[in-house]
């Protein structure tokens, strides 16, 4: 199976943007974006940023796409799919990325990213309404209950991350029970409510060329 392997704070440095891909690094001075705000390579200071419409629109597609850490066919799948659902497909397209059981783990705070919470899913850590689901990319739906699973509940990966989650900032679709280390995901929420920074438009603009 394809994966990135290269160094994560690269493809932050690539789109001049934090996208939190290193967890809690990504909030103190040791991210690289903080001294480096330029691309990576040789001549990362150097080089030209593309100016054109296309380019504009391929590198607002590359941000969301490592964002959520889907590789290039897995995209394209997700646009297709949101493009046969009704109203605006850049909102559809953010909905069906938000419901991935990877991005809700680490948005429950039970991992630091989302890099993380592609390994506890993998290693089958999760249950989703009681059965284990070890693929990342399982689409949640409304009433679903994501918990860990018991001989998981003292890994410390998971503490560690729900310590630095404060009750006030879980968003409003999901619900989550530190107690018994669970979590609901309650509904599909609007684009409006869900924090990314992103035109998702010009990402439609690309792939309708």
């Amino acid at each position: 199976m394809a994966r990135y392997v290269d160094a994560n704070c690269k493809l932050c440095r690539r789109e001049k943007q934090k996208l939190f891909l290193k967890g809690t690094k990504c909030l103190t001075e040791k991210c690289p974006l903080e001294k480096r705000m330029y691309a990576p390579g040789q001549h990362g200071q150097s080089r030209r940023m593309r100016t054109s419409e296309y380019g504009i629109q391929l590198r607002e597609k590359q941000k969301v796409r490592r964002t959520y850490g889907v590789l290039e066919a897995q995209f394209r799948n997700y646009f297709e799919r949101a493009a046969k659902q009704s109203g605006r497909t850049g909102d559809a397209l953010i909905k069906l990325l938000e419901r991935r059981l990877d991005n809700v783990v680490y948005r429950l705070g039970f991992a630091p990213s989302r890099k993380s919470a592609r390994q506890l899913v993998l290693h089958r850590h999760l249950l989703v309404n009681n059965q284990i689901v070890d693929v990342p990319s399982f689409l949640l739906s409304p009433g679903d209950v994501i918990q860990i699973r018991d001989n998981s509940k003292k890994l410390a990966l998971i503490h560690d991350s729900l310590k630095r989650v404060k009750d006030s900032s879980m968003l409003g679709w999901l619900s989550v029970d530190k107690a018994t280390l669970s979590g609901t995901f309650i509904n599909v929420p609007e684009r409006a409510d869900i924090p990314l920074n992103a035109n998702e438009q010009l990402i439609v603009e690309l792939y309708s060329k």
